[in-house]
């Protein structure tokens, strides 16, 4: 009773394996041609071009410029973002600024109290000025013989130290001014009137938003189809859309997960963009050429690679393909000369070599 069943199943896996396997030899027996059962060699290459042309249909197709690109997942980032803090010691007496101010660069941000810093420097020049004397006297006194060349030497390196003496206390009182780097905005409030600041204490937090960069990771199968200066473009979560151009290509993978970190600069003239939202960055592959084809051209080779075939002097050609994208009017794929003749209708009934009756097909734009 269930003998039927099993024949009817054997009988279609054949024709399946037939179909997808052997086509060329399928088709070269349905039309009463003699079946090769080993790969063609130029002598059977010769004897296909031979037999009676198959008429196929076939578009002409020229290479195009194609917007293509790879979408990551990834952030926004501060361009500049720097923990302020102090060089010396004091308490501060400026009034702090509160976190969201807008600063300049060189605008005062805290503020020390000088302290003893005033006397050290008096202290510091009037000893310079001791120097000063002491060296003329004791070079004028070398020169006229009176005096040794040591001592002469001796006064000069204390004039040189005294000099640095001055010098150092002028720069510990130019520390107690803590000015902005940089424009950009207070993330944190200013250091509070009357706190003690001790060398490295953070004085304010100010980060840098204009512009902003946008920092995604590529797989690195991809890395090598972006360049710096890249158009890219990027989705926030809130909707809003930005465009701007890589800046940097990271030279070394994440080695966990084996991406390369890539940074795009946008501007933010209102500031608008905030540090650490999620963003959709898409960036353009630039320079990238493809053909737009009908998907009904696709075919694939007895290896089972994808492909088109096509017109070339006279006779079929299998060329492999790589679809980069798809769109309403058909598959952009790479992988063929600038200009090529593919079989939209027929490619299935002929094989490389075969000659062919070609009919053109009008394309309208």
């Amino acid at each position: 009773m269930r003998f039927f069943p099993i024949l009817t199943s054997v009988v279609v896996a054949v024709a399946i394996y037939f179909m997808l396997f052997e086509r060329e030899k399928l088709v070269a027996f349905a039309m009463g041609e003699p079946v090769k059962v080993a790969a063609a060699e130029p002598a059977e290459l010769e004897e296909v071009s031979k037999r009676p042309p198959v008429s196929v249909l076939v578009q002409k197709s020229l290479a195009q410029s194609v917007d293509s690109g790879i979408v990551l997942r990834g952030r926004t980032e501060a361009a500049r973002q720097v923990d302020i803090r102090s060089e010396s010691s004091g308490l501060v007496i400026s009034e702090p600024l509160s976190k969201g101010t807008k600063v300049t660069k060189g605008q005062l941000l805290c503020e020390l109290d000088p302290g003893t810093r005033g006397v050290a420097l008096a202290e510091a020049k009037a000893r310079l000025a001791e120097a000063k004397l002491n060296e003329t006297a004791a070079s004028s006194l070398a020169e006229k013989g009176f005096g040794s060349e040591t001592t002469a030497i001796a006064r000069r390196a204390a004039l040189e130290s005294a000099e640095a003496g001055v010098e150092r206390a002028e720069k510990e009182i130019e520390r107690l001014k803590i000015d902005a780097p940089f424009d950009g905005i207070l993330d944190s409030d200013a250091a509070e009137l009357g706190s003690l600041m001790q060398p490295g204490a953070v004085c304010a937090k100010l980060v840098q938003l204009d512009p902003i960069k946008l920092v995604g990771f590529v797989p690195e199968q991809d890395i090598g189809r972006i360049t710096e200066g890249a158009i890219a473009g990027a989705r926030l979560v809130d909707g809003t859309t930005v465009q701007g151009f890589v800046t940097y290509l990271s030279l070394s993978a994440d080695p966990t997960t084996r991406t390369f970190r890539v940074e795009v600069k946008v501007a933010n003239p209102d500031l608008a963009i905030r540090d650490g939202a999620t963003a959709e960055i898409f960036i353009a592959f630039s320079g990238e050429t493809a053909h737009l084809l009908p998907p009904s051209a696709l075919t694939l080779d007895d290896d089972g690679h994808l492909g088109i075939r096509a017109v070339i002097d006279g006779a079929a050609k299998f060329f492999r393909i790589e679809i980069i994208r798809d769109s309403a009017d058909g598959i952009w794929v790479t992988g063929l000369p600038d200009e090529i003749d593919v079989i939209v209708v027929g490619q299935e009934y002929v094989i490389d070599g075969r000659r062919v009756t070609v009919t053109y097909r009008e394309v309208t734009e």
